[in-house]
């Protein structure tokens, strides 16, 4: 049975328990419950923090977890990522007081606060800058008015804590963080990891696409394929009235208003988008 570690609070955790659901699998617990067990779709959830589960995967306590790609790189343990899910996405980097810093090379010499010493003492490290990391488990914009430290690392999303606290950001991004189902390398072909993933990957494209379906004049059905050309080829069928044909494809829902407006254009009408809950390419 595949041992899956889930994270069991803060923006990880609710999107993580969808996620899983909408894969098929058996995530409504009854209480606080730390272990809940999925016969039939053979697995068992630990729900863990967030932090820890790196920690539990690269000890092989767990097979995989899904947890944030910066808390997988600064665990600093044998983990890697298997599979980028797309949400709990956030940027890492470094802020300083107003005019104070400007690149990375500013860094040099100085204390930087932050929660995730090994991740950004490697990102340093890498770029050849020495620095003193000032280790915070959390409040890093405060440490600078305080006197800890000249600098922070931290995540940032609007910056208005930053404003207030009187920092700026400066240099480019240390990372670009989203959430992400993380392994070993030997158990990266093993064949219940392999079902997880199709499963996930499954409902992660079904979300990024839409069904449409219309009909149009077979004289102009060269038109209306070349907007929605779907997956490998559109579904044609034919209609009562032999001069139309019904045509069903899946498009980037990101697209779907622009071909609905193209389909129009073309001739097409009845035009129909439904979602997907999963699927298989």
């Amino acid at each position: 049975m595949l041992r899956i570690a889930v994270p069991n609070k803060g923006s990880l955790s609710e999107p993580a328990v969808t996620l899983l659901a909408e894969a098929g699998y058996r995530t409504r617990r009854t209480g606080r419950e730390l272990v809940l067990v999925d016969e039939a779709g053979g697995v068992e959830l630990f729900f863990l923090r967030p932090r820890d589960i790196a920690v539990y995967v690269g000890q092989g306590t767990v097979h995989a977890g899904i947890t944030g790609r910066d808390l997988l790189l600064d665990s600093g343990v044998d983990a890697v990522e298997h599979l980028a899910l797309g949400f709990a996405r956030s940027t890492f980097r470094f802020a300083a007081p107003a005019g104070t810093a400007v690149t990375l090379a500013d860094v040099e010499g100085r204390r930087v606060a932050t929660s995730y010493d090994v991740l950004v003492g490697d990102y340093l490290a890498r770029r050849g800058v020495s620095a003193r990391i000032v280790h915070l488990d959390g409040a890093v914009e405060s440490s600078v008015q305080l006197g800890v430290a000249d600098l922070i690392a931290d995540v940032v999303e609007t910056g208005t804590t930053l404003r207030a606290a009187g920092l700026e950001v400066f240099g480019e991004p240390i990372l670009v963080s989203e959430a992400v189902l993380v392994t070993t390398e030997r158990l990266r072909d093993e064949p219940a990891l392999a079902v997880l993933v199709r499963r996930l990957e499954g409902v992660l494209r079904a979300r990024s696409y839409v069904l449409v379906d219309y009909d149009v004049p077979m004289n102009d059905l060269h038109l209306a394929t070349a907007i929605t050309p779907g997956i490998e080829s559109p579904t044609v069928s034919p209609l009562q009235n032999p001069d139309w044909v019904a045509v069903r494809a899946m498009v980037p829902r990101k697209d779907v208003n622009r071909v609905m407006d193209e389909l129009y254009a073309v001739g097409a009408r009845a035009i129909l988008v439904s979602s997907l809950l999963a699927c298989r390419l």
